[in-house]
């Protein structure tokens, strides 16, 4: 058993979205392939109170946790690679701390003295980061081991400046042995010279170093791999070892990130630096996983989806699908492609102002073997995304609707199966005569953030012979996670099963349609 908790801090310099997130998760990956519990926690420097009310473009999804929990998409990453399940505090901001500060210093906690970014912030900083560390995230309930923490956005940035204070502190409070930091830094590659450049990586280790920090291990993000000599002036101009400088190249699957690090001896690092009790190397975990990564590379047969949405974009907006769309292709042994079509390019307006956008669109929907449409809000892009619906119904396309997806659905079948042309969700229009979508008890209009159903919920198979409920091994219930305010209406139901429209599964709590299939 460890002692203390060891607790591994990942930062990033030269530029945000550099890859700490799937760095900090293969760390985890490694460490869990030796035989450790651990537990990671996301921190955010930005001051929203939880990432429910952002915008795909500004972060990508909103990744929902198993309590409800509205977090960044880096703990998504972190669940699946480690196969852990986290809770809303394993995600902290700024916004949070502060709050718990100012509630505090409220009810007098602070008793009278003025409350100052140091020490109360850092303190309050710390000791979430101590509480929750603790907290157990395996399915076997035993109390994590490591911890490893990613510190979101770039060194430097004004609004991180308190966690890199607190960070400073932390190493001294819990002692150097279970501490340690992993800095990931940018090093271009400049097309006109193909020279590897360090210079960026040099002034974000300095800037790190002024503010308290020293860098344990230098991981370096690079298109190829770094050559010997830029590895040694990286050591030499960062005073690091050689060791400590890892290479982190592009690779043709994130999965072979924890396989990269391995190789290049990570795990006998961080047994030396945190003396962490693992014999020898990590191996049957690893070397599924290489498997994985080995038979995804060598995938021939393809399957195609068309992904019909509004944040197309940006991939990361629907990370979370893309990923389940590429594990179920892999299931399979299909190499996946995902082709990204923005719903409003679907609608007759387009026809009309970019007909070669237009054609374009419809062209890549027809020649997909399926057709997704996942989640979102607004009217923005909904006629296009039930004009897709509707085609894939008529020709007996493969199709899932996800969260809107699935309202937009019903909305189609009631307007050209059921004649009510004005069917509608009552998002989009409240005065529908045919409101076959509507408001859930839980949404509160007056407020924009934590007003969905939110969270795990399980859901009841009613018809045993339905095809999710086979996909789902014959299961009598699911548990899967929420994240909406509207339901299809349940005094509507009679008139949809009439003409084939089976409602498949059911909420616990009452008669919410929540699985529908086509008879």
């Amino acid at each position: 058993m460890i002692a203390r908790m060891k607790y591994i801090l990942v930062t990033g310099g030269v530029i945000s979205g550099i890859g700490k997130g799937i760095i900090a998760s293969s760390v985890g990956t490694i460490l869990k392939s030796c035989g450790l519990h651990v537990t990671a926690i996301k921190i955010d420097p930005y001051i929203n109170i939880d990432a429910g009310t952002f915008s795909p473009y500004e972060h990508g999804e909103v990744f929902v946790l198993d309590d409800g929990g509205e977090v960044d998409l880096d703990l998504g990453n972190y669940e699946r690679f480690l196969d852990i399940r986290l809770t809303k505090d394993n995600n902290l901001t700024t916004g949070k701390i502060y709050q718990s500060v100012i509630n505090k210093e409220r009810r007098g906690d602070y008793l009278g003295k003025t409350v100052q970014v140091v020490p109360h912030i850092t303190d309050a900083i710390q000791e979430w980061v101590m509480k929750q560390a603790k907290i157990p995230v395996d399915d076997d309930g035993v109390e994590p081991q490591v911890c490893v923490i990613e510190l979101g956005g770039t060194v430097g940035d004004i609004e991180s400046m308190p966690f890199i204070e607190a960070f400073r502190q932390f190493q001294f409070k819990v002692k150097k042995e279970n501490f340690c930091n992993i800095h990931v830094s940018l090093v271009p590659q400049p097309s006109a010279t193909g020279e590897q450049k360090t210079k960026p990586t040099q002034n974000s280790v300095r800037e790190l170093r002024g503010l308290g920090l020293s860098p344990d291990l230098i991981m370096c993000r690079c298109c190829t791999p770094l050559d010997n000599a830029v590895k040694e002036k990286i050591s030499m101009f960062c005073h690091v070892e050689p060791e400590q400088v890892i290479c982190v190249h592009d690779v043709s699957s994130i999965y072979r990130v924890p396989l990269l690090l391995e190789e290049q001896g990570v795990v006998n690092y961080f047994c030396r630096r945190l003396d962490l009790p693992i014999e020898g190397r990590p191996r049957k975990m690893l070397t599924k996983w290489k498997e994985m990564s080995d038979r995804s590379d060598r995938l021939l047969e393809q399957c195609s989806i068309a992904l019909v949405g509004k944040y197309t974009k940006f991939s990361d907006s629907y990370a979370s699908v893309i990923k389940a769309l590429e594990h179920s292709a892999l299931a399979i042994s299909h190499k996946l492609e995902v082709k990204y079509i923005d719903s409003a390019d679907l609608e007759p307006a387009t026809l009309q102002e970019e007909p070669v956008k237009y054609h374009e669109a419809w062209q890549k929907l027809c020649s997909a073997d399926g057709i997704l449409v996942p989640g979102g809000f607004g009217v923005r892009g909904t006629e296009g995304k039930i004009q897709a619906i509707s085609w894939a119904r008529k020709q007996k396309k493969p199709f899932l609707g996800v969260c809107l997806g699935m309202q937009l659905a019903v909305c189609e079948f009631a307007r050209n199966i059921l004649g009510w042309e004005d069917a509608n969700s009552t998002e989009f229009d409240p005065e529908s005569k045919h409101p076959v979508v509507i408001d859930m008890p839980e949404h509160n209009p007056g407020q924009m953030g934590g007003t969905m159903r939110l969270g795990k919920r399980r859901t009841i198979f009613k018809n045993q012979n339905s095809i999710l409920r086979r996909l789902y091994g014959d299961a009598d219930y699911v548990e899967e996670r929420h994240r909406h305010r509207f339901e299809v209406n349940p005094e509507l139901k009679q008139h949809f099963e009439e003409k084939g429209f089976r409602f498949v599964g059911q909420d616990v709590e009452g008669e919410r349609m929540e699985v529908i299939e086509l008879g």
